[in-house]
């Protein structure tokens, strides 16, 4: 008897000390969620803390010589701009550009350094194209040749003559830039959603041999007490357009060629560009110079046909186009990005414009110095877009030029929204990854805390249960 009762007490006893452990394991399992997720959000509230701080340094007030202030601009690009544009320069109309791309350098022998997987720019098979574009002297590849390729798709070019396409369209050349827009010789279609301006490999010498002739010899850094305001335009223009360049370089970059890995090179950026706010400041300048041509434009592209022979995907351009051109939200918040009427005065304008539009004829022609194909490509492109955007705003004045009416060809409203779209993602990166990218240059803020307790939180539930089937034992 006094041994069952002592064994019973015994039991007793047992299962109190479990119910203790198991009380005092799911204490301690409290405990230490209470701390992970304190320490989760002390993190978080620093990195926060810390983003706000930064945000506080950024791009602010009037974006220089123009109308609108950066707020105001990121705003309308995010909300917008950016996702109209993306639509539009994906449809056919936008999506072909005729383009030149072998041509001899007028200025130094060609230096071959072309000899890039992705610097080179391959035709696609003809049945690529929609049937308006196709041509029965079409010199297409093999369905079956992918030597040119290289089993990569984003490598690969389309190139076409067009029989149907665009029609209505004029052949006129543009003052402001070298090639002959009105010679068709040796010109092909290119698919440019098959060619991405990104990363090729394409550096050293010869590509800083490229941007040296175009500040040294066309385009020099202005003094700061320079006078002229059309040559501290010309280089903002140029530096804009460069920063936007090294900006799509480095969002879309060959990390590991071993793996094919592509991402951000958040380095490459900084040093580039988002290290130093002159650049970042050009880069705005001429997004809004490029929008106040397409919005003076306004008449003529809302008037302009789209005729692509795809009648549904044509309706939509139009249409992506008049809600680009006519957009409240841009009227109202910014209805002249740039001021166009306050340059081009004085006793020597004549000999300016013509001296200014000669520089920039000379960037064009070193286009065709480029060592890469793709590069090429992109440079001629986005120049022409340039060219198109100073001829519509300096070419064409109501007051000066009245007998002298607007006119365009496709390929320069295809250059012009296609330069409009690169500098509107562009301008949109910086936006959202500036100060991401200078609190890790700078070595403000450190994600590694926040991964090791997200981590941690992940594998907590596994952990939890393991330890108290330990202490059930």
């Amino acid at each position: 008897m006094v041994e069952a009762e002592m064994g019973a007490e015994k039991m007793m006893n047992g299962k109190k000390k479990k119910n203790g452990r198991k009380r005092w394991g799911w204490a301690a399992i409290g405990c230490v969620l209470a701390l992970l997720l304190a320490i989760a959000l002390t993190s978080r509230a620093s990195h926060k803390s810390c983003r706000c701080a930064q945000d506080s340094r950024k791009y602010t007030g009037i974006v220089e010589d123009c109308c609108c202030d950066y707020e105001t601009v990121d705003s309308l690009n995010r909300a917008v701009l950016h996702p109209l544009l993306q639509e539009l320069v994906a449809t056919p109309f936008f999506r072909y550009f005729k383009v030149k791309l072998w041509c001899d350098c007028p200025f130094w022998p060609d230096d071959g350094m072309c000899h890039l997987r992705d610097c080179s720019v391959c035709e696609c098979p003809e049945n690529e194209f929609p049937e308006p574009f196709k041509k029965p002297s079409l010199l297409g590849l093999p369905l079956d040749d992918l030597v040119c390729q290289e089993g990569n798709p984003q490598a690969t070019v389309d190139r076409t003559l067009d029989t149907m396409a665009f029609r209505g369209w004029i052949e006129i050349d543009n003052p402001w830039t070298h090639d002959d827009e009105t010679d068709n010789g040796e010109m092909t279609y290119v698919n440019l959603q098959l060619n991405p301006e990104r990363y090729t490999g394409y550096t050293g010498p010869s590509a800083r041999r490229i941007w040296d002739a175009i500040y040294s010899e066309n385009c020099p850094k202005y003094s700061t007490g320079e006078a002229c305001q059309e040559k501290k335009v010309l280089y903002k223009l140029i530096s804009g357009l460069h920063s936007s360049i090294s900006i799509h370089i480095g969002a879309d970059y060959l990390l590991d060629e071993t793996t094919n890995l592509w991402g951000n090179n958040l380095e490459l950026m900084y040093g580039r560009v988002l290290g130093y706010p002159d650049r970042v400041r050009n880069l705005y300048f001429t997004f809004l110079f490029v929008l106040r041509a397409v919005t003076k434009a306004a008449d003529y592209l809302e008037q302009a046909e789209y005729d692509t022979g795809n009648h549904e995907e044509d309706l939509k351009a139009q249409s992506l186009m008049r809600q680009l051109l006519y957009n409240p939200k841009l009227q109202a918040a910014c209805p002249l990005p740039f001021d166009e009427a306050k340059l081009w005065h004085g006793q020597s304008e004549p000999e300016l414009r013509q001296q200014i539009q000669k520089q920039f004829r000379n960037i064009s022609a070193l286009m065709d110095c480029v060592g890469c194909e793709k590069c090429r490509l992109w440079g001629k492109l986005q120049v022409l877009g340039l060219g198109t955007a100073l001829k519509i705003l300096f070419s064409v004045n109501g007051q000066n030029h009245p007998h002298q009416p607007l006119q365009l060809q496709r390929n320069e409203v295809i250059a012009l929204v296609n330069l409009l779209s690169r500098l509107s993602e562009s301008v949109k990166f910086v936006n959202e990854m500036d100060p991401l990218v200078e609190m890790k240059m700078e070595g403000l803020v450190s994600e590694s805390p926040i991964k090791d307790v997200s981590s941690w939180l992940r594998a907590w539930p596994s952990l939890a249960a393991l330890w108290l089937r330990k202490l059930s034992l």
